[in-house]
């Protein structure tokens, strides 16, 4: 059986494409890419790198021939992916693949407020329309990209946050690689849909408690709506569409929709999912004070 991933030289496509080569004939693996020079040491190992970009019809005209199982990781372009990843799907569908996985986010229906949710959920339903076997991995916010707005906060004294009163089960890139891999290289996962989560769902309050262990320092938490969030990253240099993205991220933590915490790391890969906990414990010692005073609640997924 041949796996392909794409986006393989991005973080968790490698990340994923490492673990597969542990336990799959490299001959076995394609690895798909915008950018094959990225990835010349894992096909020096014998992995078949193709060059293949969504947006040229004419690399994915020969992308996926001879593939029997597809890890589709979602690009990040934001917005504009949709019908590139519909091109995908179709792609693979007329070289025969027989099943596709696909990172996608949770909860995914309209009242989602995070400007992700378009994007996944076409992108699943052209899976779901396609006739092909699909596996779906819908990857909580990652975990690493709280680290900076946590160490900012110890800092400056002050946690600035839209997400209210709820919570987020963050989950490190590495718990979500190895769920991919588990599901490419293991049966039975065909019409299953996995919340891919931390161990525990995270609110503000626990996110400012863990700055001031990190900081050995007070930290306030500091609560303000959507409007008053992005302004705060607007004015901290992040381009608007990146604010609005952010922002939308703590609006879906605010009304309850990335809470949920499941036990499918642990199910799929053996092993229990890193606490976020333990992430921040990890890093060096507080920074200089010279930060940016926001909060970043999600990832360009």
């Amino acid at each position: 059986m041949t796996i392909a991933i794409t986006g393989a030289s991005g973080a968790l496509g490698r990340a994923a494409a490492e673990l597969v080569l542990l336990t799959v004939d490299p001959r076995e693996v394609v690895l798909t890419t915008r950018r094959p020079d990225l990835l010349a040491d894992l096909a020096a190992r014998g992995a078949q790198v193709r060059r293949v970009d969504f947006t040229e019809p004419s690399t994915l005209a020969t992308a996926f021939v001879g593939v029997d199982r597809l890890l589709l990781i979602s690009t990040d372009a934001v917005g504009s992916r949709l019908d590139p990843q519909r091109a995908a799907i179709a792609a693979a569908a007329r070289a025969g693949v027989g099943h596709i996985i696909y990172t996608s986010v949770p909860e995914p229906v309209p009242d989602n407020p995070a400007r992700v949710v378009s994007d996944h959920a076409g992108t699943e339903q052209a899976l779901r329309d396609s006739g092909m076997r699909w596996t779906l991995l819908r990857n909580n916010l990652y975990a690493h990209m709280q680290v900076p707005g946590i160490e900012h906060a110890a800092a400056s004294g002050r946690l600035v946050t839209n997400g209210g009163e709820g919570a987020t089960a963050y989950v490190t890139r590495e718990d979500c690689a190895a769920a991919a891999a588990a599901v490419l290289t293991q049966d039975g996962h065909e019409g299953m849909t996995y919340d891919i989560t931390g161990p525990e769902a995270v609110s503000g309050g626990d996110l400012a408690a863990l700055a001031r262990e990190f900081g050995a320092c007070e930290v306030e938490l500091v609560n303000v709506d959507d409007a008053e969030f992005s302004a705060g990253l607007l004015k901290a240099g992040l381009a608007e569409e990146v604010a609005g993205l952010v922002t939308s991220f703590g609006a879906s933590t605010r009304e309850g929709y990335l809470a949920t915490v499941s036990t499918a790391v642990a199910d799929l890969t053996g092993r229990q999912p890193t606490p976020l906990a333990d992430l921040v414990r990890a890093q060096p010692e507080v920074p200089d004070p010279d930060h940016r005073d926001v909060t970043l609640h999600g990832d360009q997924k």
